[in-house]
């Protein structure tokens, strides 16, 4: 039997920093890179709680742009392990439809079975989970693999990297 991994979406397999960054400069003019919002927490990405106000808006999720390297990622670790897309799609109630959506035009090769919808991860149970929230990889079975984000950078309680090449790169040696 091939041993699993849970993969977040919003921040792993999903750009939600260049998304959100993209349509601030989009209706502020002002452009902020990923790296002068690197230390904050969500809740402070964007000046006037915005970022919270961007994801409830309808076509947010849809439009997100994949993280580099991700389908390539995903293609390669499903040859030696079953992938499961893990996400906490239950607090945006829009984000549900737009997310199957979403993954089915990035990731078609992942069954609807192996899709997982959730309000709270700690159910899961993978032999890895990689995700970029230590609460989530917190309560993780299995080993942890926290994706580096802007609000995470000083967490390191978890085995961290910063990109999809690295985490194929470890998953090679698994």
């Amino acid at each position: 039997m091939q041993k699993t991994i849970a993969v977040d979406m919003d921040g792993v397999l999903a750009d939600v920093e260049a998304h959100a960054l993209n349509l601030y400069y989009k209706q502020s003019g002002i452009l902020l890179t990923k790296k002068d919002i690197e230390g904050r927490k969500e809740a402070e990405m964007l000046p006037d709680g915005l970022f919270y106000k961007l994801v409830r808006e309808k076509g947010f999720f849809r439009e997100v742009p994949v993280m580099p390297g991700a389908i390539e990622a995903i293609k390669k670790l499903s040859e030696n392990f079953t992938i499961y897309i893990v996400s906490a799609a239950m607090e945006f109630p829009q984000s549900l439809p737009e997310k199957r959506e979403w993954l089915a035009e990035y990731f078609p090769d992942i069954s609807w079975r192996n899709i997982i919808f959730c309000g709270d991860k700690s159910v899961i149970k993978t032999d890895y989970m990689i995700d970029d929230h230590a609460k989530n990889l917190d309560f993780c079975q299995g080993k942890a693999i926290m994706f580096a984000a802007f609000h995470n950078q000083s967490q390191n309680q978890h085995l961290k990297f910063g990109n999809w090449d690295a985490v194929t790169a470890f998953f090679e040696n698994e």
